[in-house]
């Protein structure tokens, strides 16, 4: 099932060059088989997202290879290493069932999927794995991409026999139909996260008691008629709202609020939450979002958009004074882990997803200690999380379906020709969610 291209045959593709800002797109081989268990991807599609951001500044000084841009991408197979057609017993199911033509959609690490910690589900952090558009591999912003160890990476979107869903077979399989390429694109990391993000804040311990309606530590009796003693206290309605800040309204903190509201709205858990971001444009997209939801994906609680002056301000009128259950920090930055701290409460949970540079956390651990307080850090298991991001898509339709409109996540479609201009934009604030199309 192998093929290939010459090795004299060239591509498109957007590169960054060191030290910082600075964006081409230029001529470069189109990427060959180098492993067996390599595929070629036919980028249909690839996405700009926050975490290019940080390559793109030069953030910590450590990048110093010119490499392509890029970790979201969907496309179609049109090479596969000699590992692939056979009967691959005992590996992913995708050595066996991948072939030419297949449609794909990408997480954005490299994941073996044959490891103890891609076996846990763990898999933004397989020890094979590689972040896409790095300068340990070229990225989707090209017009064709190698995918290493691909049988543990790919989702195959033409096959939906080869992944798990809630949905019912048939309305999975018509929904990959009708969805847009556009709308697929974003589970190759910004819906994941989203999902991540929120699903770690309702499962944490510091927020068993809300969610229970038991208080520490009897918010972890898995018997419904275990006896307990010692600490019986009486719940009051205040007590059994979850109150959530999400700091961060790009493209990744809407995943996240919208992932929020769905969770909470499907599980009847009532709540409060709090939106937060300093830029006008993305508060007024966040608003525009939610007003687009469906009522049954907005949940009976309340909701709030505000700048970081007016998030102060709410969270001690709507706690009064008693601070958040969790903060989602979807930004990455030490002034965004500094407001987190600032708004959660005594025995709350910040669970961070944005990605932090070089600077030491602003947090002092008497800090941590005065406050009981939680921190969850780190990368999305993107791939771990690709069903249920599957399944939100499918339900969010309204605000991940469309492109260009009000409430749309994604605001445009463009070619290779506007790359260094969305770029720039983007890191200034000035554009949301950019797609680039590289054959247009």
């Amino acid at each position: 099932m192998t093929s290939s291209f010459s090795s004299t045959e060239q591509q498109k593709a957007v590169r960054w060059h060191p030290p910082s800002y600075d964006i081409r797109v230029e001529t470069v081989p189109i990427p060959q088989i180098l492993s067996p268990d390599d595929a070629i991807v036919k980028v249909k599609l690839a996405a700009l997202c926050g975490s290019d951001l940080h390559i793109y500044r030069g953030v910590g000084g450590i990048e110093e290879k010119v490499h392509t841009c890029g970790h979201e991408f969907i496309g179609e197979v049109v090479a596969l290493g000699s590992s692939y057609g056979g009967n691959a017993s005992g590996r992913p199911p995708l050595y066996s069932s991948l072939k030419i033509g297949d449609k794909v959609v990408s997480p954005f690490t490299v994941n073996c999927g044959e490891c103890h910690v891609c076996r846990l589900g763990y898999t933004g952090r397989c020890p094979e794995g590689y972040l896409f558009g790095s300068p340990a591999l070229d990225g989707g912003q090209a017009q064709y991409i190698r995918v290493p160890k691909a049988g543990g990476t790919l989702f195959n979107l033409s096959d939906s026999s080869t992944w798990s869903s809630s949905l019912p077979k048939d309305v999975k399989e018509k929904a990959l139909i009708g969805l847009a390429d556009s709308s697929l694109l974003i589970l190759a990391d910004i819906l994941p996260t989203g999902v991540f993000a929120a699903l770690q804040a309702l499962n944490h311990p510091k927020v068993a008691p809300v969610i229970t309606g038991k208080p520490w530590p009897l918010c972890f009796d898995r018997e419904t008629n275990a006896v307990s003693g010692g600490n019986e206290v009486s719940f009051t309605a205040e007590d059994r709202v979850l109150n959530v800040a999400i700091i961060g309204l790009g493209p990744v903190g809407v995943c996240t609020t919208v992932s929020m509201l769905d969770a909470v709205a499907t599980r009847n858990i009532p709540f409060r939450i709090i939106a937060v971001d300093p830029n006008e444009s993305r508060r007024e997209k966040m608003k525009a979002v939610y007003a687009a939801i469906d009522a049954a994906g907005k949940g009976t609680g309340q909701f709030a958009v505000c700048d970081i002056a007016e998030s102060k301000e709410k969270v001690k009128e709507w706690t009064s004074g008693v601070g958040c259950t969790a903060i989602l920090e979807v930004v990455g930055n030490t002034s965004a882990l500094s407001l987190a701290y600032e708004l959660v409460r005594a025995f709350g949970a910040i669970v961070s997803v944005g990605v932090h540079g070089a600077p030491p956390l602003p947090l002092t651990g008497s800090q941590l200690y005065n406050k009981n307080v939680s921190l969850d850090f780190g990368r999305c298991p993107a791939r771990a999380m690709f069903p249920p991001a599957f399944d939100l898509l499918v339900k969010r339709q309204d605000v991940f379906g469309g492109v260009g409109e009000t409430a749309s996540l994604i605001d445009k479609i463009v070619s290779f020709d506007e790359a260094v201009e969305s770029y720039r934009a983007f890191d200034k604030g000035e554009v949301g969610k950019v797609v680039f199309d590289p054959w247009k």
